[in-house]
């Protein structure tokens, strides 16, 4: 019998709670005092959808499944707060590259244009490579890590590999 003439189809479907970022094993979950603020606000958010969907009276069977759905993300992301461990960047020397550091490349590899990038080494659920922000997990803030201004790294690129210069490195109290 097709599914279209089944009351309850999607009754018996399983809930997936997206998974959150991955932090690999045994590795200690960092955050940026940013990075901690926008779980506690993504937190606040669930919350709130939570408490909408409690007080909504509609189909039983959907208010259940929602609640299931934002339950399981609400226990996930409470994981993950309680295991952030916030960094202090007022700690690292200036002149090194380390957690929160935000450094600016320049690329060495002969290229039409010159291309200058700026990197920001963030916790995993802070992470958006289209905004500068790579996890520290990432094999390009490992590249990076320890190093300081004037060191080269090789960073694989479309077209081969780009050698890019530290110019720069700054720590912002925020980040």
């Amino acid at each position: 019998m097709s599914r279209a003439f089944l009351k309850n189809e999607s009754a018996d479907d399983p809930v997936v709670i997206p998974a959150r970022a991955p932090l690999p094993m045994g590795t200690i979950n960092y955050v940026t005092p940013r990075g901690l603020a926008l779980l506690r606000t993504e937190l606040e958010t669930l919350e709130s959808e939570r408490a909408h969907v409690q007080s909504n009276e509609s189909d039983e069977t959907e208010r259940t499944r929602q609640l299931a759905l934002l339950n399981g993300r609400i226990a996930n992301l409470n994981q993950r707060i309680a295991s952030a461990k916030v960094v202090d960047t007022r700690d690292h020397p200036e002149n090194e590259i380390r957690f929160g550091a935000t450094v600016s490349l320049h690329s060495q590899t002969e290229t039409p244009v010159p291309t200058d990038r700026q990197l920001t080494i963030v916790g995993v659920d802070e992470a958006n490579a289209s905004l500068g922000r790579i996890a520290f997990t990432a094999p390009i803030a490992r590249a990076l890590l320890g190093k300081h201004v004037g060191d080269t790294v090789s960073l694989p690129a479309i077209r081969g590999i780009n050698k890019m210069e530290i110019t720069a490195i700054t720590y912002d109290e925020a980040s």
